[in-house]
């Protein structure tokens, strides 16, 4: 079986690592379409727009067992959402700063989708789920808010922080999977990837 990462996001690359899986990265590259309002629907959306675009790349020229390798395309995608608001990653510094005082002494909800590609002698089989994360941070001042800022770790992440980073400090509470907040739950996608290559225990 031959696995591919539809990402170049290195912090999922680590935690793929975890399964033991050996894998290759192939970054999507496709312009995102959300047609979705709810949060849990859009991951799914956009983890499935990456799988299946890497997916149709690697297609064989013929659909018979032989000429088909075996394959599994893992797509992901993961936005930090407040009050109904999607916070994605912030274009400057004072955006970051701006996110992180609304989640200052609030509860958050970090959603990862995941869409796992699966060809098997041929057949074809798709799965696409979530796990949403409930993040509380405790207050955060304001000194601390403006020298993570300045570290430049904030502005390539959703939410505009990094929960396995410097901001750690600040986190209160988590109610569900750490690594779905991290951008890939593999707990749940181990699992699912068993059932979907193996079939039911």
């Amino acid at each position: 079986m031959r696995y591919i990462l539809a990402s170049a996001s290195p912090r999922r690359k680590e935690l793929l690592k975890k399964t033991g899986i050996s894998f290759e990265t192939i970054p999507s590259s496709i312009e995102e379409k959300i047609t979705k309002t709810v949060p849990s629907d859009i991951v799914m959306e956009l983890a499935a727009q990456k799988a299946q675009a890497v997916f149709r790349a690697l297609q064989p020229p013929s659909p018979d067992c032989g000429d088909a390798e075996d394959l599994t395309v893992i797509g992901a995608d993961t936005i930090v959402v407040y009050r109904g608001e999607i916070l994605g990653k912030p274009a400057h510094k004072s955006e970051a700063y701006d996110m992180l005082s609304m989640l200052s002494d609030r509860t958050h909800q970090v959603y990862t989708g995941v869409s796992l590609i699966v060809r098997k002698c041929g057949r074809t089989s798709v799965n696409t789920f979530y796990e949403k994360t409930d993040v509380t941070f405790y207050p955060v001042h304001k000194d601390d808010l403006r020298a993570y800022v300045e570290s430049g770790d904030s502005l390539d992440k959703a939410g505009a922080y990094g929960i396995q980073g410097d901001f750690a400090i600040h986190v209160k509470e988590i109610r569900g999977d750490y690594n779905n907040v991290v951008g890939l739950p593999v707990g749940r996608l181990y699992q699912e990837l068993q059932q979907l290559i193996y079939g039911p225990k």
